[in-house]
């Protein structure tokens, strides 16, 4: 038996990461192949999860750390999500503001972990909204320096790029983006694609099946700088039930949820890395996102379903005080599902900064120096 393809796919917050890893799943499956999915995340009630499990996809989850602090962890879920059969390709999505992952994962799975995995190409989705600013160095890119740092180091590893959403996108736009990579991160490929409408897909699952010395890409990283860039953002999970007298739309309590916690962040000047929102309702969900402060909110995956209960999953990552953050999401999500009408009660709510990151391990040499 052949040794499973381990293939992980990073990018910052709001790149499209999840919808690229459920994309590529059902093209694994639909060539005979099992497929498991490794979800990742500071916190707990992972929505990623919730929106993979709901899709019918086994997925096994990382919560609570990232996987380079800790790598046991990951290595366990692994292993667990080959209990009965082992999978063919096993997807691993990192949490979106980690970097340094070739020396804190990538080299450990081929130096330290007793059982062999077939490594892909490590691939990082590049999110055009926050990542043009960036790479123009504009003012006002809406992160500081700091968290912009990680950014390009989450570039600088990667055995390839891929400008993601190029479908929302002017060709002019994406030229200039590819342009700018060429020129601040040379040799490295890059690929163009849309996750969503599966334009450029095709190429992203070729360059994946590619076999050669891959996950090489060292470099220094300032723990200090990394450590305060992902401080500076306020990370929130939450689980909400809510029940209403008469049906409502439920892709419009996402999308409502979405708007006006935009609106708030905008009128207190905090930047959105990502919000996103789940819905869930005996087997229907539906699943929307904002990537920025200056794009729209989008239905990324509707429920098409009119329901007098569900279950919601509130997920934020916004650079401002967790306090507040907390605050505006409670107003908010009371206030959407008044509207309706219809009563909330938050199950689960966690929201904090991420600690300082410290890496399991950190290889720097080849197993053989």
């Amino acid at each position: 038996m052949s040794n499973p393809r381990f293939v992980m796919i990073g990018g910052f917050l709001g790149a499209g990461k999840t919808t690229t890893v459920a994309r590529l799943a059902r093209h694994y499956m639909e060539q005979g192949l099992s497929v498991g999915i490794v979800t990742n995340d500071q916190t707990t009630d992972l929505v990623d999860t919730n929106s993979l499990r709901a899709q019918g996809f086994e997925v096994g989850e990382v919560a609570g750390s990232c996987f380079c602090c800790n790598f046991n962890a990951l290595t366990s879920t692994v292993e667990r999500l080959g209990k009965a059969e082992r999978p063919d390709v096993i997807i691993a999505e990192p949490v979106g503001s980690c970097t340094d992952l070739v020396a804190t994962v990538v080299r450990p799975l081929v130096q330290i972990y007793e059982q062999p995995l077939d490594v892909a190409p490590y691939g990082v989705i590049i999110k055009p909204s926050h990542g043009a600013k960036i790479l123009r160095n504009e003012a006002g890119a809406g992160f500081s320096p700091k968290a912009a740092y990680i950014f390009r180091k989450q570039i600088e590893e990667a055995d390839f790029v891929v400008i993601n959403r190029i479908d929302e996108m002017s060709a002019d736009a994406v030229n200039d983006l590819a342009q700018r990579l060429e020129e601040q991160f040379p040799g490295r490929p890059i690929l163009r694609m849309s996750a969503k409408s599966g334009e450029g897909f095709a190429a992203f699952c070729e360059f994946l099946e590619q076999r050669g010395d891959f996950g090489q890409r060292l470099m220094e990283v300032d723990y200090d700088i990394y450590a305060e860039g992902e401080a500076e953002l306020g990370w929130l999970n939450s689980q909400i039930r809510v029940n209403s007298a008469q049906p409502f739309e439920l892709d419009d309590l996402l999308l409502d949820i979405i708007r006006r916690l935009q609106t708030e962040f905008s009128t207190i000047s905090a930047e959105t890395a990502h919000l996103k929102t789940i819905g869930l309702w005996e087997g229907f969900y539906g699943v929307a996102n904002l990537v920025s402060s200056f794009t729209e909110p989008e239905l990324s995956l509707p429920s098409n379903c009119r329901v007098s209960q569900a279950s919601v999953v509130v997920n934020a990552r916004v650079a401002t005080d967790p306090t507040q953050l907390e605050r505006l999401v409670r107003e908010v999500v009371d206030a959407a599902c008044a509207a309706l009408p219809a009563e909330s009660q938050i199950d689960t709510l966690q929201c904090f900064r991420p600690g300082r990151p410290v890496p399991t391990h950190r290889i720097l040499q080849d197993a053989t120096t």
